[in-house]
């Protein structure tokens, strides 16, 4: 907290270039501080940490049986117990999880509309408010509606993949617990690394956009907002799962109803009820379908411009998949995540979708207004249609929820970036006293450790050195995400593989996700390509920058180091198909009590839908 406060009074400070000079000193004093507290933590706790080889063969390997198993009979020393809910505040039982890399003391307290918003929130932000357009600017009304279906799809396929393996695989390891069992120990390791330094840097992309956002009405000092935001983010991550699953609610409920009211004013404005200017398909007309990209023209022009706003909205999309990091926080997973899985996205996808449409219809493309760099709701499509057609009120509380999403988003990543920790504490791959949980099952030390990355919010506010730096934090950030798209669907591949080697069929599945494993082949592609094509314009004729190009892919080798340091240092092999662990750290049938109510009559039926 004491670095936390220098960096804010720096920025009071009016000497740019003294500000500059302190915010880089003060920049590697916080790094160095992270660095030497890891190392003195690793070397006080490291001789609690046993190494793989040494850790308990608990595997059940039982051919042609459910994977949903009856009630175990194997020795008391293979279980490991972790904290289990039947009821909503009820004492804890213990789950069984067998060889699944450690214990896991998280607790099952989110319910079924809990996982339901936390998938609306990390999947409906800033992105859908204002960052559609710069992408829209630059591929024009077809360009971006194509853009978000073909990266709806592979989101899609993405998610029925993972959606599987979470129920099947409940466990606190999540994610990187999947490449370790499925690819390679080592594949784990970098994946755990890669995608929480995605979501931990992202807390500071979203309390320096909050400040920004709180600028369209005061000139508060952003070192201010920040701090606020700081606190209350770390505040609900040490609260129950279940009080951040409220604060989810919240989020999710603010921004769905902030997007059907956009939905509502698109349509009057189109039908020219603002203003009695119909405006109609205007702009698919004059200037057309498509724009041309950097001054090119023609069907080349036409085609980067949508490869630009592809990018861009895989960019948005990212962190839909992180609902089924709940599936070890669950009530119920069994029930809670496939049913995530399945409407999840069509909701995200229909948001994104219908958003673009509407972008399409509502704003010209030639607006210079939607490539201000502006961060608040000035440089959203639907702030500036909203102003042309004279509403006045609107904007301000557009600007509000747009501030809501910024708080929600950034709490969510803190929570997932904690979970990140705990999945390698599973694992054995940081000291367990990173694992450590409170009374109510918040690994604590998680939630700091991750939290810690968020003060680096307040290099935004100086400029040179220190800014660059934070853009190129954010920029790597991004790219990790899509890394992580192509991985999670490689495990699923994986898995696919082991179980026809096994002989096993999946029909003994608690749930059968749809087209596999065809769409994790989709998934494993589109992703890949994605990031192949993200940093594409600096190839283009006087466009090269090697800053621009060191952003955009340096994310492949940090995911790729990694592997091979961890493969270097523990000399881990890549796993076959018939030696992979399909059985263990499943929920046993008998452990999954919760009743679910039956809806009764039409609306809870349709609230049963809804959440």
């Amino acid at each position: 907290m004491v670095v936390s406060c220098l960096l804010g009074l720096i920025n009071i400070g009016s000497d740019v270039a003294l500000k500059d000079i302190l915010s880089m000193a003060v920049s590697g004093l916080y790094l160095s501080y992270l660095a030497v507290g890891s190392l003195l933590l690793y070397r006080r706790v490291c001789g609690h940490i046993r190494p793989s080889s040494e850790c308990e063969d608990t595997t059940v390997n039982v051919p042609n049986a459910p994977l949903i198993m009856e009630k175990s009979t194997l020795a008391e020393d293979a279980i490991q117990p972790t904290g289990y809910y039947n009821e909503y505040d009820a004492p804890p039982k213990d789950e069984l999880q067998l060889n699944v890399g450690g214990r896991g003391a998280t607790q099952r307290r989110l319910r079924n509309y809990h996982v339901t918003m936390i998938g609306f929130c990390s999947g409906i932000g800033t992105g859908l408010f204002v960052g559609t357009g710069a992408a829209y600017a630059k591929a024009g009304p077809a360009g971006l509606l194509l853009a978000y279906i073909v990266v709806g799809l592979v989101l899609w396929c993405v998610m029925q993949s993972i959606g599987e393996l979470a129920t099947l695989l409940p466990t606190a390891g999540s994610f990187p617990h999947w490449a370790t069992r499925f690819i390679d120990p080592a594949v784990g390791f970098s994946l755990a690394i890669s995608y929480g330094y995605c979501y931990t840097i992202a807390i500071a992309s979203e309390v320096s956009a909050a400040a920004v956002i709180v600028s369209y009405w005061t000139d508060l000092t952003p070192a201010v907002v920040i701090t606020v935001g700081l606190v209350l983010i770390l505040a609900s991550n040490l609260m129950s799962v279940r009080f951040y699953g409220e604060t989810e609610v919240f989020g999710g409920a603010v921004k769905v109803l902030c997007f059907l009211g956009l939905v509502i004013v698109s349509i009057v404005i189109t039908a020219g009820g603002a203003n009695n200017d119909s405006i109609g398909f205007r702009y698919w007309n004059d200037p057309g379908p498509w724009t041309n990209y950097n001054g090119i023209t023609g069907p080349t022009g036409h085609f980067l411009g949508f490869l630009s706003s592809f990018v861009n909205a895989s960019f948005s999309f990212i962190g839909v998949e992180t609902v089924v990091i709940t599936a070890a926080e669950s009530v119920n997973p069994h029930h809670a995540i496939p049913k995530a899985a399945r409407r999840v996205t069509y909701r995200i996808a229909f948001f994104y979708i219908l958003g673009a449409l509407l972008i399409g219809i509502i704003v010209d493309p030639r607006n210079p207004a939607l490539v201000s760099g502006s961060d608040n709701a000035n440089s959203s499509p639907f702030v500036i249609a909203i102003k042309e057609a004279g509403i006045n009120a609107l904007p301000s509380i557009v600007n509000a929820c747009i501030l809501v999403a910024a708080w929600s988003a950034g709490n969510s990543y803190c929570w997932v970036g904690s979970r990140m920790i705990v999945a390698m504490t599973t694992d054995h791959q940081l000291p367990q006293v990173f694992g450590r949980v409170t009374k109510k099952g918040v690994p604590y030390v998680a939630v700091i450790t991750a939290w810690l990355f968020g003060p680096l919010a307040y290099l935004s506010l100086g400029s040179g050195g220190a800014a660059q730096a934070f853009t190129w934090l954010l920029n790597l950030s991004t790219v990790a995400g899509l890394i992580a798209w192509a991985t999670l669907s490689f495990c699923y591949i994986r898995f696919h593989s082991a179980m026809k080697a096994q002989g096993v069929s999946r029909d003994t599945l608690p749930w059968k996700a749809p087209l596999q494993p065809y769409a994790a082949w989709v998934g494993f592609i589109g992703s890949t390509i994605i990031v192949l094509v993200a940093g594409f314009p600096v190839f283009l004729k006087g466009n090269w920058s090697s800053s621009d190009f060191v952003a955009s892919y340096i994310g492949i080798p940090i995911f790729i180091v990694p592997i091979i340091g961890w493969k270097l240092f523990k000399r881990t092999k890549f796993v076959r198909s018939a030696e992979i662990d399909l059985w263990s750290g499943r929920l046993q049938e008998g452990e999954i009590l919760v009743q679910q109510r039956v809806p009764r009559n039409l609306w809870e039926r349709f609230v049963d839908w809804l959440v």
